[in-house]
């Protein structure tokens, strides 16, 4: 992402999460008084998480499942199936969650606490998950290029969870992070964040319906530039350059035959006529 940029994002992610903190700052306390009260010690869970390129933050979100969860789910104990799905997607139904762990994901409170990410600058309130670097390390087996769908920061919610995460293939998923680096590289507004953020919150009070693969996706584009204005901002390709110099030349030579005396002209139209007559 260009400085400019980046700074935009930054203003906006620092905006919201300050104008909304008389909201999650409640929800933030009571949703880790019900983990203490309910289920005990402790009452974050926290992970190494790759948040760009070569760099992993220490990631924090409460603790809705039981206390061994990591030791029993994670990327060396699943097999990837047939389908080939690389990333971890634990059914909602799974008894690994907690009675009021359910209730925490259902509100989609899970992830309150890495505003204090985004506060310090270490995510975006709207990007891709940042993943634990098994995941991330088992993607680039299959997709080389994982690392594409981090070339904006990572973030709280993104594309992605608009769908729903267990509805799409990997395949799916790396290419709605993908499209929506792009566009947010290219072409990021404040709209464009804003309506992710303002879509998720509807979903998790059941508001709106999840969208689709095709939905997102053109949703994204349309948030793009159109071809012709990135083409202006690139310059003329050399190629067409090239194309254009005998275009150039033949004016020039038209222009030169117009200046010339009538004599000369009519010699020379004499000699194209002898030399066409000769080939």
């Amino acid at each position: 992402m260009g400085h400019t940029t980046m700074l935009a994002k930054r203003a906006f992610d620092l905006f919201v999460t300050v104008t909304a903190a008389i909201s999650w700052i409640p929800a933030l306390l009571v949703s880790a008084l019900a983990i203490l009260v309910c289920e005990g010690r402790p009452v974050f869970y926290v992970s190494r998480r790759v948040v760009a390129p070569g760099k992993t933050v220490r990631v924090v979100k409460f603790r809705t499942m039981v206390r061994n969860a990591e030791q029993v789910f994670n990327r060396s104990t699943v097999p990837i199936q047939r389908d080939g799905v690389r990333f971890l997607n634990l059914p909602p139904g799974s008894p690994l969650y907690t009675r009021v762990g359910r209730l925490v994901e259902r509100c989609a409170f899970t992830e309150i606490p890495q505003l204090f990410l985004v506060l310090r600058g270490h995510m975006s309130l709207v990007g891709n998950r940042p993943l634990p670097e098994s995941v991330t390390e088992s993607l680039r087996d299959a997709y080389p290029d994982v690392d594409e769908r981090l070339r904006t920061p990572a973030g709280m919610t993104g594309p992605v969870q608009l769908i729903g995460r267990e509805r799409l293939t990997d395949g799916q998923r790396l290419d709605l992070e993908r499209t929506y680096c792009r566009v947010a590289s290219h072409a990021f507004t404040w709209r464009l964040d804003f309506l992710i953020l303002l879509y998720t919150v509807l979903e998790a009070v059941r508001l709106r319906g999840p969208m689709t693969f095709g939905e997102v996706k053109e949703f994204l584009l349309s948030f793009a530039p159109p071809a012709p204005a990135r083409e202006a901002q690139a310059g003329p390709s050399p190629a067409r350059e090239v194309q254009s110099l005998p275009l150039i030349i033949a004016d020039a030579d038209e222009m030169e035959g117009a200046i010339a005396p009538v004599g000369v002209g009519a010699e020379a139209g004499g000699r194209h006529v002898e030399s066409s007559a000769r080939n």
